[in-house]
This record gives C-alpha cells, structure tokens and sequence, in this order.
C-alpha cells in the first residue's frame, strides 16, 4: 500500500558495518513537528507531487523518504518504503551528529579544545609506524578529515581505507597504527592546499576521534547523546552500530527516523536551539558549517558537515548537509529557513549521491523558485 504525502494531503483536504551490534531506545514518537501546507510556506505543492510521482516510478532509484520543513513547520512528507517510524541507516551522516556532541562535551569543558593533540586525552598509543608527526594530530585534524594519517576511503588501496578496518577487531588501534601519508606530485600537501588541510576521506579517523570523546566525558557515546542532544529534541528511537570491542561506531552506521532527522538539521539551521533550548552552542554550529577545508571545485568541508551550492542562479543556493552512503542527505539551506531530509538505500549505485542532488535540483528547489519569483 502508497502513503500519499501528508502535506499534499493538507493541500487536498554498505559500506557494511556490523549490523548485529546495536543499540537501541525504543517508545514515543519522533520528534513533533507542526504542520503546514506547502503553499502556505511558499512551495508548490504540483512540483512536489511531481517529485512523488517520480520517486515511485523509479527514476531516482531507491529512495525510502523525502521530507521538507520550512520556518520550522513540516511541510512536505512522503515514504517510499516503510513508514515514519522507520529507522533509516544513513550511514555516514552519523559523523554531522558526532560534530554535534563534540561541540556539547567542548561547551561543557569535558572535551578540550579543537587545538588540544588527541593523544592528551587518549590513553592508547600506537604500537606501528611510529611517527612524531602522530604526537601532533589534534582534534580538529580529525573533524575536517585532514590529519596526516595515510587513511582515504576513497581508495581502495589505501592502508586505512575502511573496509580493511572492519575486519579488524580493534578499530581503534587500527587506526592509530596507520602510517603518515606522503603526498605525490599530484596530490597538494597541507601547505599548498586552501585553508591550509588537505583533505582525505577518512571514516577511521572519526571513529577515532569517537574514542577521544568517550575518554573525555568518561561515558559511553550512545549515553551521552541520548542526554545532551537525543532526549532534548525527543529523539526515542534510534540504534547505534558497534565496534567488535563494543565502542560506538562515531563514523557511522547510526540509525534514525526521518523525522528526527529533520529535526537534527532544523537544530543546525536554528544555531542550535530546539524550541527555545540550546542544545548545541550556537558558535559552534558556526564554526562547523564553516570551510576548513576544500574537497573540490564545488565542495568544502567544515567540522563534519559538507559545504557546497545547489542549482543555478538566480536560484542558486548555499547549503551545508550532512551526507552518507546510497545518496543520503539532510541539508539545510540558511537563505530559504529550509530543511530537507533524503533517505536512500542506492547504496550499490555509484550515482546514489548524484541521483539525490537531482531530486534537490529537479523538484525541491524549483517548488521554492515557482512561488518566490
């Protein structure tokens, strides 16, 4: 059976990660959400309907769910499969919420600051490739993905690309035993590189950085965050992925309903705040959606969110968004008050992340541009 989207509705009336070892909070609802009608937050409600129809027609793929809210009221909901209290496995999205608690145990004073070497917090050490270079990796090395470890997933022949980490049981040793990059002729170093970091993919190095939180707050990851970022925004259904050894997977995995996945971007788009809480500080959630470092012509990266402008103008638009494997996206457009949320299990589909940029391009932001000329 299709559900038709709520909001139009209104209007008419692997990256393989180790499934077993989850942890999970159960009962309420997702997060609340007030409803509008697209038209009444200046979207065209045909353009969206449109979009549905595209979606079950199998142009963009698997799509699972598309949601949109606009000045903080939802007003666009459609599921392709499931419902909304399917967990969605967006993979590594996970990393913009692990940017999220850092910025909470910093404000706290449990974390140090971004400059702070992790090996002042951390008590393992690594036992290969010794390196002094290693001694000066920092926190922010690790939430711009820029630290000299010879880590890229991005290669499948890199040493710390991460699907050799998944079949190792200690992820965290794995990680800080990897050696220093070099840096071929074709490859900018740090020096030569915009913003001074040159940028490497690097899932490892945020499961790492995972690590030097747990040791800062003296608490276990899924803890902390059920009680600093879950639980204010009523957040109750979730389930995280695993290390081996038990250690929340920081880099990804992490699984949420759409809509409080929305409600992650709305926080972001609000500088923070979730009906007038502030969860996370808003000079964080500044620095984090700001460029650290450059990823390509198009795209920058700040503190594990992704940096780049969609469409053309005059309607072009900047947005900052998290993003995981098979074409998952929650991207918040500051110049439109705009949330969407794409959930995609493309995940063997080397345009998943393509397929998702045309369904923004194609439908969401044309549906803003039809009633705001």
């Amino acid at each position: 059976m299709t559900r038709a989207p709520i909001a139009i509705l209104l209007v008419a009336a692997t990256m393989a990660l180790p499934a077993p070892a989850t942890a999970t909070a159960t009962g309420g609802g997702p997060a609340s959400w007030q409803l509008e009608a697209p038209e009444q937050a200046g979207l065209a409600a045909k353009t969206l309907q449109a979009m549905s129809a595209a979606v079950r027609k199998g142009d963009f793929g698997k799509i699972t769910s598309v949601l949109i809210a606009r000045d903080g009221k939802l007003i666009y909901e459609d599921y392709f499969d499931g419902s909304a209290d399917t967990l969605r496995n967006t993979r590594s999205a996970t990393k913009s919420v692990t940017d999220m608690l850092a910025g909470i145990a910093i404000a706290q004073g449990s974390l140090p600051g971004v400059d702070v070497p992790i090996f002042d917090v951390l008590r393992e050490r690594p036992k290969k490739n010794p390196d002094p270079r290693k001694a000066q990796i920092t926190i922010e090395d690790l939430l711009t993905m820029s630290s000299l470890l010879e880590c890229d997933d991005w290669n499948e022949f890199s040493r710390g690309n991460e699907e050799r980490m998944y079949v190792i049981e200690d992820w965290l040793q794995f990680a800080l035993d990897l050696p220093i990059k070099g840096f071929p002729p074709w490859v900018s170093k740090p020096a030569d590189s915009p913003y001074g970091r040159a940028f490497s993919y690097c899932t490892a190095g945020v499961f790492v950085l995972g690590q030097v939180l747990a040791e800062a707050i003296h608490e276990p990851i899924p803890q902390f965050a059920e009680s600093h970022l879950f639980a204010p925004l009523g957040i109750t259904h979730y389930a995280w992925a695993f290390s081996p050894l038990g250690q929340a997977q920081t880099g990804g995995g992490l699984e949420l309903r759409s809509r409080d996945l929305l409600a992650l971007g709305q926080l972001y788009l609000d500088h923070g705040m979730w009906h007038g809480v502030q969860v996370v500080p808003a000079d964080w959630v500044a620095v984090s959606t700001h460029p650290h470092a450059r990823i390509d012509d198009q795209t920058e990266y700040g503190y594990l969110w992704w940096l780049r402008t969609f469409g053309r103008d005059p309607n072009a638009h900047h947005a900052f968004y998290m993003s995981g494997a098979g074409g998952n996206k929650v991207l918040v457009f500051p110049d439109l008050d705009l949330v969407a949320v794409i959930t995609s299990e493309n995940f063997h589909r080397q345009d998943a992340h393509e397929l998702s940029e045309r369904l923004v391009q194609e439908f969401i932001l044309p549906a803003v541009a039809t009633t705001n000329p």
